[in-house]
């Protein structure tokens, strides 16, 4: 990428963001290497619960899944009066808003890196440990060294316990994925949901992976947490690719 495409990408992001600053959200706008057409936001506990409000900064309404924790990749061509069952969702076609729901689980962002096409997926452990990761990439039916990625917040390495079902339905014939558990006590592990998805995604070809670093169960102020909380609302990733120019 030249010089003047990446002062137009940053432009672009920026753009965004302080629209959603100027109207007092801190949600998040990922910051990774993709053309200026493709546009995410992450929402947060501010603000983020009013559909309303989030819609003012997309060109359309999203399309929704039924999320159901599996593998499941919807392609979305334009509005749907019902939602897919599925827990991500992939287009081609400009101002489709792809959108999952997220209370501790990892949102995944996808796009190539030429903009042709966007994914999102909801990357919980049991998706995960299904492959929904790379069925999204399966589904952008684009190389992956030439996709760029962006993990969003979800529960951090300190704070999800596990027990012995969800330590192996990773480790079980895969090594590398025990590098991701930290033994807490007999039949107990504290997983590493973004280390799993940086392995997984790397191990098929992903070479530009981005974001992380955010914990929703530790960071009450700004993040809803299912488990913290036992009883919270949702808050949401959105990906769409606007028409090129």
């Amino acid at each position: 990428m030249n010089r003047r495409a990446m002062i137009m990408d940053a432009r672009v992001a920026s753009s965004l963001e302080q629209r959603i600053a100027g109207a007092g959200y801190d949600w998040i706008v990922p910051q990774w290497p993709t053309p200026p057409l493709v546009q995410a936001f992450v929402t947060t506990r501010n603000g983020g619960d009013s559909p309303r409000r989030v819609e003012a900064f997309m060109p359309s309404q999203p399309a929704w899944l039924t999320q159901v924790h599996g593998a499941n990749v919807a392609s979305i061509s334009g509005p749907t009066s019902h939602p897919q069952r599925a827990d991500a969702a992939v287009t081609r076609d400009p101002n489709v808003v792809l959108a999952v729901r997220i209370a501790d689980c990892m949102p995944v962002l996808f796009a190539a890196r030429n903009g042709s096409v966007v994914a999102v997926a909801h990357a919980g452990w049991r998706g995960m440990a299904a492959g929904v990761l790379e069925r999204t990439l399966d589904a952008m039916a684009t190389k992956p060294a030439d996709v760029v990625t962006w993990l969003g917040p979800a529960i951090g390495a300190t704070a999800f316990e596990i027990g012995v079902d969800v330590y192996d339905a990773f480790t079980r014939g895969d090594d590398e994925a025990r590098q991701a558990f930290a033994a807490k006590s007999p039949g107990k592990w504290l997983a590493d949901l973004e280390a799993l998805a940086r392995m997984r995604l790397a191990r098929v070809g992903v070479r530009s992976i981005h974001g992380g670093g955010m914990c929703t169960f530790t960071d009450p102020a700004r993040f809803l947490s299912y488990r913290r909380d036992r009883q919270s609302g949702r808050m949401a990733a959105f990906i769409w690719r606007a028409p090129a120019s």
